[in-house]
């Protein structure tokens, strides 16, 4: 179950657009394909690699962002933008022996189109941590939630 790297963070905003221009704009990210969450996002990609997920946050996400990553902070300014660290990894039924041997709460989705497998957990702090498989590690395993699903 070792982590491989880290993969990206998401950032909330009340202004996806001007968020995501600033991005290209300032330090040269380029935005790139992301999965049809039924929720707007944007990915900003260095090169081949997506490492800026941004949403729209603040007090009215929607139902189906809501469902899917949940929303710890409604703060739209600070420190309290950033959602969640996300990781590469591997050994998916490895870490989920390991969360319910420690009694750790998750939860599990899946991203089909984008062939991942995710487990959400937070750390003693209050941080999202998101743990990303590749889909052929899951066989067997339902996820509670797809991305593709409408939720609202």
């Amino acid at each position: 179950m070792p982590l491989r790297h880290l993969q990206h963070f998401l950032i909330q905003t009340t202004d996806l657009e001007a968020t995501t221009k600033w991005y290209e704009d300032v330090l040269g990210m380029k935005r790139g394909p992301h999965p049809d969450f039924k929720f707007p996002v944007e990915w900003l990609y260095v090169g081949d690699d997506d490492v800026l997920h941004l949403t729209e946050g603040g007090d009215n996400v929607s139902e189906n962002r809501m469902q899917y990553l949940g929303q710890q902070s409604t703060a739209t300014h600070g420190s309290g933008v950033v959602d969640h660290v996300a990781f590469r990894a591997d050994g998916l039924k490895g870490m989920l022996d390991h969360l319910r041997a420690r009694g750790e709460v998750f939860q599990t989705r899946q991203v089909s189109n984008a062939g991942l497998f995710q487990i959400f957990v937070t750390d003693p702090n209050g941080v999202k941590v998101e743990l990303n498989f590749e889909n052929t590690e899951a066989e067997g395993i339902a996820p509670e939630l797809l991305a593709s699903q409408d939720l609202a």
